[in-house]
């Protein structure tokens, strides 16, 4: 109790200033972090207490701008905090600094917590000029009620680190040596199965959008035995974390980083600023740009899975779990030409691995980059059982073995750029495929994402996993009858988890048509769910 006030008062809150814990946990301008940071150590103190096992924090804003941070707190499988105790985050985060230390009570209380037990808590932390002192708040807030720290990481090598410690090894080494190992001798094994490879097909050109990952990348390489090819771009030595660079910037602006030299048809990648989300990308010999996102990403992956499981001949259902952001080919595409089960949840990165659980094998990815795969017990157990099988033909061994190493490429606790990466370049050189012809698979219908501003998101209510809006009254119908005047048209709205804005989505045969969809729609929405400033103007 004492050990709780002398410490908080070191990291005071500001009076009045309230967050909430959201999927990405906190995250605002990094200044006014510090009593967030403090508290969430104690939290994951408690909550590693209450579950025996070792919980992990990362501090990073991600794909924000430098000057932001943010922390988010990793449960014993490596997977996000469980809900209920999102609840006490925001409790703890918001409690004046007089009240703290009831707050505090009032959890072990309701957790029946045993104060006793030991704690274990691994801290890891971005390249931003403030998470050294910020992860340092957290560390006091760890040691106010007892735990353990980490240094620099990306946030998936934490993620994964965690679910090392807490199955004892059995799950890998938990150290970031240990990742490296892991997942570079996975990819070695999978590419002895790619036939002469030259030196053009290994060369890959690496955004690291100025921040962890770039570290990261540079500190595997030798753990590939030449397999890959790594030309690094915006490596942290001179540019601005996200500035005109990463996934996000790619994705959103169709244009590759900015001081980025890239031959037409070269494959090149761009990562986030914590690594956990990454796009694909070329430009044709037009000079046109071609990005590869999740949707891509996804049905890459889920078509090789699935040829593997055929020449296997296991019985294993395979399933891709989507949202509504997903482009409309890439759900025709896997539901009708590769007869593959797709699922549509809420935007989230939780919903998703959620649902992906469901199966033997569910391959999620958010249409911004962030996904991976996960393999069922049963899955991996018959897998294994197939590649050990002193009986079975040729055809079915060289399957299961190439299926084994691709779970062992395969980071399952969260989407992981690094992991991710290795795994698409195996792929490609396995099939002996180009990124064009990967490109080749569908073509995305042309979309448009806006935003519009609204005096409370609230107001906004959507149903079968955000794809129909249920207040205020009249938007669904003045959506339907808007989509019905396009081709291929479809269009949604979703309140923003982070900011009083709606997101518009839509999609059309042309991007005429999606550019004028969005805005009809987005006018609707400024319309009946009180928007404000200046109604929304057409696009050029």
């Amino acid at each position: 109790q004492d050990e709780v006030l002398k410490q908080s008062a070191l990291h005071p809150k500001p009076a009045g200033l309230c967050l909430q814990y959201g999927t990405a946990g906190f995250r605002t301008n990094a200044k006014q972090l510090d009593h967030i940071m403090f508290r969430m150590g104690m939290l994951a103190t408690l909550r590693s207490k209450k579950t025996q096992a070792t919980i992990g924090v990362m501090v990073t804003a991600s794909h924000n701008p430098e000057e932001d941070n943010g922390v988010k707190l990793v449960d014993p499988m490596g997977e996000m905090l469980t809900p209920a105790w999102e609840d006490y985050a925001t409790q703890l985060a918001n409690a004046e600094q007089d009240d703290l230390a009831r707050a505090v009570k009032e959890v072990i209380q309701k957790e029946a917590i045993d104060m006793s037990r030991e704690a274990n808590v691994f801290v890891g932390k971005d390249t931003r000029s403030s998470s050294p002192a910020l992860s340092q708040a957290v560390i006091d807030g760890v040691s106010a009620l007892g735990g353990h720290n980490y240094g620099l990481v990306t946030t998936p090598q934490l993620h994964y680190m965690v679910w090392c410690q807490n199955t004892k090894g059995k799950y890998g080494e938990a150290t970031v040596e240990g990742y490296y190992r892991k997942h570079c001798q996975a990819y070695v094994q999978l590419t002895k199965n790619a036939s002469n490879r030259t030196d053009d097909q290994k060369h890959l050109c690496v955004d690291g959008a100025n921040g962890i990952g770039a570290l990261k990348v540079r500190e595997m390489e030798h753990h590939l035995q030449k397999g890959l090819q790594i030309s690094l771009f915006n490596d942290g030595s001179k540019g601005k974390l996200n500035h005109q660079c990463g996934a996000d910037f790619v994705k959103v602006q169709q244009k590759p980083p900015a001081d980025i030299e890239i031959n037409p048809g070269e494959r090149c990648c761009s990562f986030d600023g914590d690594a956990d989300r990454i796009v694909y990308y070329y430009t044709d010999s037009d000079g046109r740009f071609h990005l590869l996102d999740g949707d891509k990403i996804a049905t890459l992956i889920s078509t090789f899975l699935k040829e593997l499981l055929t020449q296997a001949g296991l019985d294993l259902n395979i399933a891709v779990v989507q949202t509504a952001y997903a482009n409309g080919s890439s759900t025709l595409y896997l539901e009708n030409t590769m007869k593959v089960i797709v699922k549509c949840t809420k935007t989230g990165v939780k919903h998703l691995h959620h649902e992906a659980q469901k199966f033997d094998i569910g391959v999620y990815f958010e249409a911004n980059g962030h996904g991976t795969v996960l393999f069922s017990q049963a899955a991996v157990e018959k897998i294994q059982q197939l590649a050990e099988d002193a009986n079975s033909d040729d055809t079915k061994k060289r399957a299961a073995l190439l299926l084994q190493s691709t779970v062992n490429v395969i980071n399952q606790t969260v989407g992981d750029a690094i992991s991710d990466m290795l795994l698409i370049e195996a792929i490609l050189a396995v099939r002996g495929m180009t990124v064009q012809q990967w490109d080749a698979m569908y073509t995305d219908l042309p979309n448009r994402q806006l935003k519009v501003k609204v005096s409370d998101r609230r107001v906004i209510d959507t149903t079968d996993a955000e794809r129909r809006a249920v207040s205020p009254a009249g938007l669904q119908d003045a959506i339907d009858s808007l989509v019905k005047k396009y081709r291929q048209a479809r269009s949604f709205v979703r309140p923003s988890g982070t900011e009083d804005v709606v997101r518009v989505y839509a999609e059309a045969e042309t991007q005429e048509s999606a550019d004028a969809l969005a805005h009809e729609v987005s006018l609707a929405v400024y319309r009946l769910a009180g928007g404000v400033g200046d109604e929304p103007k057409p696009l050029q």
